[in-house]
């Protein structure tokens, strides 16, 4: 018998949060944004209104402005989206336990144990629960309806807003397939390009494409997409309230003023990772891959990643990497806007015992103090707030008050 899975993604989560305190918006063009004092000026999200003039999420307000001269602007209140979330899973768990968010707006719901509880009907429950989402919270929610995540995915994203859409065993060939690959949950932009080189622009190019020719192309990813294009994901959903590490951990900041110097940049470098092993041990994780993102002024992005030698979770490890992956990429005196870290290949604490080494028995020694060192600055900021304690080196820098990016995902 298979699964009964439900996608609920909430239309325009931040712009539809924002109206409801200004209904008199409703029909008008409106868009949340960052703070253009803080150079974060781009566009975290829109209503349907401001679509339909072309606004996208992540340009510029100069960009959206240019496309809609009557745009009118909000500031984003994450704590109220936060709160708004958290209420709309809580009505999710009124018609299953098998509730697991992914990301603030979306959840993945397993309601093949309970369906027979709402009448039986998969499309008439998702109706169901977007009208109690509608009627209690005034947001509206889009479902997609099917027998495996990714799939359900696929079917919130097919129809929108404010609509149920199934994708089943008999028409996903016909509803699937004809779509571009990168609609495909995990497609990235690297993955795609290499996937246009070999002819694979739809999700079914990809699902006839030789597995095994994917995996040499793409490494084990390119096997897992295929078994996704090919409706063969049996991923559990899990359970409301069960703690799920996260695939990855990165911090992103955009810079008041672009940074032009090598010690601007490895001060910077060293604000996010910071912030990025702080996180890896409050999760108990360790990274085995470092990212790091550059974005120019003109909002070009250079990308590049590197193995480290022993999983870490301390700042200066993962700075020592970060930094190197900049001095490989960047030309010093370049203007950077903004630069993100994110660790990746992410291992439990437990499971990274480390070997002597036979040139440099005491490395193992040392990491160990290091990581002491930043667990005590982890008590401490605990107790006594996030800035009560840092490095010397990064103190006056804190006191610029960067503030994190607000359109990076983590």
């Amino acid at each position: 018998m298979d699964r009964v899975i439900f996608h609920c993604d909430c239309n325009s989560f931040y712009a539809s949060v924002e109206l409801l305190a200004h209904p008199e918006l409703r029909a008008r063009p409106v868009a949340v944004c960052g703070d253009p004092e803080s150079r974060h000026g781009i566009i975290l999200a829109k209503n349907e209104p401001a679509k339909a003039f072309g606004v996208k999420t992540a340009e510029t307000i100069w960009q959206a402005r240019r496309k809609c001269p009557d745009l009118i602007l909000l500031p984003a209140h994450h704590e109220k989206y936060r709160a708004y979330s958290k209420k709309i899973n809580a009505i999710y768990e009124r018609f299953t336990d098998l509730v697991e968010p992914f990301g603030i707006d979306e959840s993945w719901l397993d309601v093949t144990g309970t369906l027979h509880l709402f009448g039986g009907d998969p499309v008439a429950l998702a109706d169901q629960i977007r009208d109690t989402v509608r009627g209690e919270l005034g947001l509206t929610v889009s479902v997609g309806v099917s027998f495996n995540k990714i799939f359900a995915k696929l079917g919130s994203d097919y129809k929108k807003p404010d609509a149920t859409t199934r994708i089943t065993r008999e028409n996903f060939r016909d509803l699937v397939w004809p779509l571009p690959v990168t609609d495909l949950l995990f497609v990235g932009r690297a993955a795609a390009r290499v996937m246009e080189q070999h002819g694979i622009r739809t999700i079914g190019q990809l699902a006839r494409f030789d597995r095994d020719a994917l995996i040499v192309l793409l490494g084990k990813a390119g096997g897992q997409l295929w078994t996704y294009a090919n409706g063969l994901d049996h991923s559990p959903v899990a359970p409301a309230g069960q703690y799920t590490p996260p695939k990855s951990v990165g911090n992103g900041l955009t810079f008041p003023h672009n940074l032009t110097t090598r010690e601007e940049v490895r001060h910077g470098l060293a604000l996010l990772c910071d912030e990025v092993a702080a996180r890896l041990r409050r999760h108990h994780l360790k990274a085995g891959t470092v990212q790091v993102t550059i974005r120019d002024p003109a909002f070009k992005d250079i990308c590049r990643q590197r193995p480290l030698d022993t999983p870490a979770y301390t700042a200066r490890e993962l700075a020592r990497a970060a930094v190197d992956l900049v001095e490989h990429c960047w030309r010093a005196g370049a203007p950077i806007r903004a630069l993100t870290v994110t660790a990746h290949n992410l291992i439990p604490e437990e499971e990274t015992a480390e070997q002597l080494g036979l040139f440099d028995p005491q490395g193992p020694l040392r990491r160990d103090r290091v990581e002491q060192l930043e667990k005590t600055m982890d008590a401490i900021r605990d107790k006594f707030g996030p800035h009560a304690l840092t490095t010397a080196s990064l103190a006056p820098f804190r006191k610029k008050q960067y503030t994190e990016d607000d359109h990076v995902p983590f």
